[in-house]
């Protein structure tokens, strides 16, 4: 009270006046401040990958209105990479920080985390609003020993792009795609396949749709070893094959998925396997092309058993340190609800994980290859679920790099024992 009196000068007044001029300029100074509705609300730090589309604030602040006073979601940015994301809210949860509250998780950290005691399950109530209606292999990345601890926010998954000016009808199976490149490469036309050939996670990737696609997996089903076998062997021959084709790109090796996507943009690529932001940027950068410009779902290994791309995504979990669980778990749900899961398809491009979601009519004409994703996403295949992960990505993309290098019995039998290895040790990756 002494420095709201300081600051309005000192006058001398009957006492009576002195206090109520003193309630009127706290009033004020409370006033200026936001009000003590905004401030006695709790905040709820949500924790999310920088969205550009503003789909992420506009459900943060939508379900801030509609959470009646309850509460007030912050939506903060983490760094662009998925390591550097993973990496600060790592060393935050490692040190109990309570300011945490809602964490968008990339789909291979939900066991991890869960290991770790770094986040809450979710059970009774919570657990049957978040499976309800949601796609099955979604809830499969937030599950770790038949608990679910995080919720589906968005997914995304890998098609088949092609130029239906090249390739009328497009390839089924991985031979017949190369097959095709060498076909187009003999009479001089565009012929590449671009892929992720870069050591890093899309490298890991292209390995696990692949065996999987193979009928078979890296990890056994309680992630205790490993699995690989000959499913894993043809996965290795395929990307070498591809490598040391027509079809590989020159800078194959250095690729990720945005160079895949410029690649197909300059007209040299003849196919291209990616996600589908590479959509609305060909409508954008090269409407000629984007004429031509088709989908299909991902290449099978056999021709006789559906392929089975590797599911991505982001998940919504509680950290067990929060200072407001219950108020958590219910914003949680609202911010991927069904409003903000299509705004988020809508703006951002981010393909809902609701099923019914792919029978809105605003969903399918933004997506025409709505049909495609979702049959895609209803066979696909998760990434190991194990806490050792980001030790198992390692293993996989530096043995395969670069893959015209790849000796595949010998690779997946170094991969198979630095698994094994990974899966032995203690502790998480700082």
């Amino acid at each position: 009270m002494e420095r709201l009196h300081a600051r309005c000068g000192r006058h001398r007044r009957p006492r009576r006046a002195r206090a109520l001029l003193a309630l009127t300029v706290l009033a004020s100074t409370l006033a200026a401040c936001g009000g003590d509705d905004e401030s006695s609300r709790p905040t709820l730090n949500w924790y999310n990958f920088p969205d550009d589309s503003g789909a992420l604030q506009e459900a943060a602040d939508r379900c801030s209105r509609e959470s009646g006073g309850r509460y007030r979601i912050v939506y903060n940015k983490l760094p662009r990479a998925a390591d550097g994301q993973r990496q600060q809210m790592v060393r935050r949860l490692a040190a109990e920080d309570d300011s945490l509250d809602i964490l968008g998780l990339d789909v291979t950290w939900a066991a991890e985390f869960a290991e770790a005691r770094w986040i809450k399950e979710w059970t009774g109530e919570n657990r049957r609003r978040a499976t309800e209606g949601t796609l099955d292999v979604p809830i499969q990345t937030a599950t770790w020993k038949g608990k679910l601890y995080a919720v589906p926010y968005n997914t995304n998954i890998q098609l088949l792009w092609y130029r239906e000016d090249l390739v009328p009808e497009p390839p089924t199976t991985w031979a017949e795609m190369l097959d095709m490149s060498r076909d187009l490469a003999r009479q001089g036309k565009p012929h590449y396949v671009e892929i992720q050939g870069a050591q890093y996670e899309g490298l890991t990737v292209w390995f696990n749709s692949l065996i999987n696609s193979a009928g078979g997996t890296i990890l056994n089903p309680s992630a205790t070893e490993p699995s690989l076998g000959p499913p894993a062997v043809r996965a290795a021959s395929i990307m070498r094959d591809l490598a040391r084709s027509p079809a590989a790109d020159p800078s194959l090796p250095n690729q990720m998925e945005d160079q895949n996507r410029l690649a197909m943009e300059s007209g040299v690529a003849a196919f291209e396997i990616n996600y589908p932001f590479v959509y609305p940027s060909m409508k954008s950068n090269n409407p000629t092309l984007f004429k031509n410009f088709r989908w299909a779902v991902y290449p099978r290994v056999d021709a006789d058993r559906p392929s089975r791309p590797t599911i991505g995504g982001i998940d919504l979990a509680v950290s067990a340190y929060s200072r407001h669980p219950d108020l958590a778990f219910d914003a949680a749900l609202c911010l991927r609800d069904r409003e903000n899961q299509l705004n988020a398809a809508l703006k951002g491009g981010l393909p809902p994980t609701l099923r019914a979601l792919y029978d809105e009519p605003d969903f399918m004409k933004e997506y025409p290859f709505s049909k495609e994703v979702l049959t895609s996403l209803e066979s696909a295949s998760v990434r190991p679920l194990t806490p050792a992960y980001q030790n198992v990505s390692i293993a996989v993309s530096h043995t395969l790099s670069p893959p015209s290098d790849i000796q595949p019995e010998s690779d997946v039998s170094t991969i198979r024992e630095q698994i094994d290895e990974a899966l032995r040790s203690e502790g998480v990756i700082p």
